[in-house]
Order: C-alpha cells, then structure tokens, then sequence
C-alpha cells in the first residue's frame, strides 16, 4: 500500500469518527451510560445489597449486573442509533428491527467483551462504577466503528459468483 493509500485511508477513518453522526452516537452514549450507570448500581446494591467498598465485590454478582446493565444500555442504545444516529440510512431501516437488534448486538459483542474486561480488571483498584465508566469510554469509538460500517452502514455482503479460469 502506498503512503498516499494509507494517508487517505487515515483521513478517511478520521472523518468517520470526527462527524455529526459520531456526536449523535456519542449522545445516544452518554443516555446508554446512564442506564448502564443506573442499571449496574441497582442491580448491585440493592439486588445484591453489596458494600461500596473497595474489594469487597463479589465477581459472580458484578457480572451478573454487568450482564443486565450492558443488556439494557445496548436496547436503549440500539433504538437510538437506529431512529436518530443513522436514520438517513433508510436501506437499513427496510429491515425487521429484531434482526438488525441482532446484527447490532454482534457489532457491539467486542465492545462489550472488553468492557468486562476492563472493569473486571479496574474493580479491584477503583471504585467498580469508576472501572465501568472508564472501560465504556476506552471501548466506544470500537463500538462506533463496527456500526457506522457493518450494522447501519453500506457494507452489504452479497454473495459473489466466483468464476473459475483454468490456466
């Protein structure tokens, strides 16, 4: 690849993240985080009824609220993004929403591995909504990626009719 493909493709890349759309997808984010937020905390301390202090969170029960509070911000999300962040992509809204949800969910399934990860990682030396808040951050412009390409952009995947040459 030569540096004027690698430059363009850089450039490219930085416009896709430095857009409108990424300020509406951070939006719909920050509405994300604050279910996640208030998700995560309910479910732990008062399904849970575990202690604020540090260490003294119990790693099944996190992951148990990590798992409703990343399932109910990525519905939140999902609906969002979808009436409001890419709604000029009406070619992906012809599509039932309950396959596109899937398709979405997949896009975020690396996000939201390494938001257990991180937090999972961060818990036992900050405050665990510290540790989730900083690994929503670490992992939202990935998240913004996949979907702005895959999930609500013009990458369609078809498939091809190979024809093959003997010689």
């Amino acid at each position: 690849m030569t540096p004027f493909k690698i430059r363009m493709r850089t450039a490219s890349l930085l416009r896709r993240i430095f857009s409108i759309r990424f300020l509406k997808f951070g939006t719909v984010g920050v509405s994300g985080i604050v279910v996640n937020q208030g998700v995560l905390y309910l479910v732990q301390e008062h399904v849970f009824n575990v202690s604020q202090v540090v260490g003294a969170v119990n790693w099944w029960q996190l992951n148990i609220a990590l798992s409703a509070a990343i399932f109910f911000a990525t519905l939140n999300n999902f609906f969002w993004n979808r009436l409001w962040t890419w709604k000029d992509r009406v070619e992906h809204q012809r599509r039932p929403w309950v396959v596109q949800f899937g398709q979405y969910t997949l896009a975020c399934g690396v996000s939201i591995a390494l938001q257990f990860l991180f937090t999972n990682l961060l818990a036992p030396h900050v405050y665990y909504m510290i540790a989730n808040f900083i690994a929503i951050g670490v992992t939202s412009v990935l998240n913004f990626l996949l979907n702005d390409i895959w999930t609500f952009g013009r990458l369609k995947f078809k498939a091809q009719k190979v024809h093959g040459k003997n010689g």
